[in-house]
Formats: C-alpha cells, structure tokens, sequence
C-alpha cells in the first residue's frame, strides 16, 4: 500500500523500518522539525528523520498541521493508501484523516482504553499496573478514542519506563504491519472502545520526580522505575539534588521520620519511607554519571540520620 508515516522519536523507528520490509511503498514520511538536543544543544535530526533517509523517503516537517494548507496539500498529493502514526506528537486535523483510502491507523503505547494521552508507558509503571501493551487503532478526531484494530499484552513486572518503550517499539513494529495486512485484504475487526473504561496519561513533569518519603517503598520503586530516562526521580541531599536510578522494597518497618537515611553499606542506602524502608542502589550526583552505591562510597562520604528532603 501506499503509506504515509507519521512518527517522531526512536519508538517509531522500528515500526517504519517494518512497514518498509514488508513491502508497502512509503511515500512520504512526516515528522517534528528538528530541534536543539543533547549536551552541546546542537539541531539534530528526529531519529524517524534518521531512518527516512536512510531509505531514500521523502521527509516533510512541519511546525504544525491545524491549518497548515501547504502541509495537508503536500500529503494528500502524495495520495496515500494509508496513512500510520507513531508518537507523532501532534494531532490529525480532519482534512488529514480523510485523506487516505483506508483511514488513519495509530500505533499506541497502552492497552486501549487505558492510558490514552502522552505519556501511558510511565503512567502504567508509576500506578502499578501488572501489564501494558501496544494497541493499533483506527485514528477519530479525538484523541485515542478510535476503534481497536489489534492489541498484544506485555508484562510490566520490575521494568523501567525506558526499557519497556524498547520492548513494546518492537511489538508495535510486528503488529502493524500484521494490521495492515489485514486491512490490506479486508480481513481487519473494528472494536469499539469501553468508554467507561478509559483513563488519560498527561504528560509527566519535570516535579513528578521529586521524591515523597512519606509514600511507601513500594509506590517510590514505581517513580524511580517510571521517570527513567526522564526527568528522573530525585531528592534532596543536603541541599544538593541527588538522582535515584535504581531502588527497591526491603522488607522491614523503619520508624525513623520519612527520608531519613537510616543505613549505608555497600549494598545500597536504606531510607525510611512511608514506615517501611526503601534500599536505593543506584544514584547519580549532578554533573557526574550513573553509578552504583558500592562506586560511588569508593570516593565519597553518605552520612547515616541525614534526612532526605
């Protein structure tokens, strides 16, 4: 088919990579325009710009789509079969979604209808749930509302937020081409989303980091697990702001005021946290890398009664 790809960050890449393999003619590849990242703050390419070049794609990024006349233009004269998204990063006007000849599909980092919105992979760690998945969907002019097409289910057990959007880019790559077979030979379901069912995951801010000891060991392991890569949990030491990577449940009760460092050994810093005790095994100081515990007491001092803040 004729496929317009839509997408933005490395999540996307590897389901562009797969609808080029499997043989469908991607004519136009849209993307966010390129920015300013990483340590020297120079304007990089979106790594689905990466890719698209590297297939020999056309690429078309624009600031906006509401509006944008010459965008809309651009992609309805490429006459798409078939237009998919990825984390895309902006919303399809109605003049885009009625373009293509089978629709607008989109590749959803969540079980539909929970966690609709942009940020589901962090939201499903940092609220406990057991699984995530990817769903592919027809696209509606709300957000993530359309009609389920395929969905496939992943276990979240102790991952981070990081790996699993590694995890579920590669079963969203598998699924969407199975999708668009599908669709390609009239075979595809439609199923309608449960309303009732629905919750939103707005995007996470830089504060939702900061740690709160008076949550349990439990919901902290789930922040620190969720906020990675970004912004990444952290509290306050001293004044300094000092970045948790890597932290688990001990299981004994702590009486000791909330983010109180009650223990330091090689094994981690044990924290009093919610009346339980939370063991941090990884940190990271400002301007230096990640580092376990054991490393980072070769050179440096953590003072046991110090409370977190």
């Amino acid at each position: 088919m004729r496929t317009v790809f839509m997408g933005t960050p490395e999540f996307a890449v590897p389901a562009l990579s797969a609808i080029a393999r499997a043989g469908h003619e991607v004519v136009c590849v849209v993307t966010q325009p390129d920015r300013a990242r990483g340590r020297g703050n120079k304007i990089q390419h979106t790594p689905v710009k990466e890719m698209a070049l590297s297939l020999g794609v056309e690429v078309l990024q624009p600031e906006r789509l509401k509006g944008n006349s010459e965008a809309i233009g651009r992609i309805a004269g490429c006459s798409p079969d078939m237009i998919v998204t990825a984390a895309f990063g902006m919303i399809l006007p109605p003049e885009v979604l009625g373009i293509p000849k089978h629709g607008c599909i989109n590749i959803h980092a969540s079980l539909l209808p929970r966690w609709r919105g942009a940020a589901p992979i962090q939201r499903a760690v940092i609220e406990g749930d057991e699984e995530t998945g990817i769903t592919v969907m027809h696209m509606a002019e709300s957000l993530d509302t359309g009609d389920i097409i395929l969905s496939a289910r992943v276990a979240i057990e102790r991952k981070t937020a990081s790996r699993l959007e590694d995890e579920l880019s590669t079963v969203g790559a598998d699924l969407i081409t199975d999708a668009m077979r599908r669709i390609e030979n009239g075979t595809a379901e439609r199923t309608a989303q449960d309303e009732s069912l629905a919750t939103w995951a707005p995007m996470i801010s830089k504060k939702e980091g900061l740690m709160d000891f008076s949550k349990s060991p439990v919901e902290l392991d789930r922040l620190v697990r969720g906020t990675d890569p970004w912004p990444g949990a952290y509290a306050l030491y001293k004044g300094q702001q000092v970045k948790i990577w890597e932290a688990c449940q001990l299981g004994k009760p702590n009486s000791y005021e909330a983010g109180t460092i009650t223990e330091v050994s090689d094994d981690g810093i044990e924290i009093s946290a919610g009346g339980g005790t939370l063991l941090v095994t990884g940190i990271q100081v400002p301007g230096k890398k990640r580092v376990k515990i054991k490393e980072y007491l070769k050179g440096n001092k953590i003072e046991k009664f110090t409370v977190l803040r």
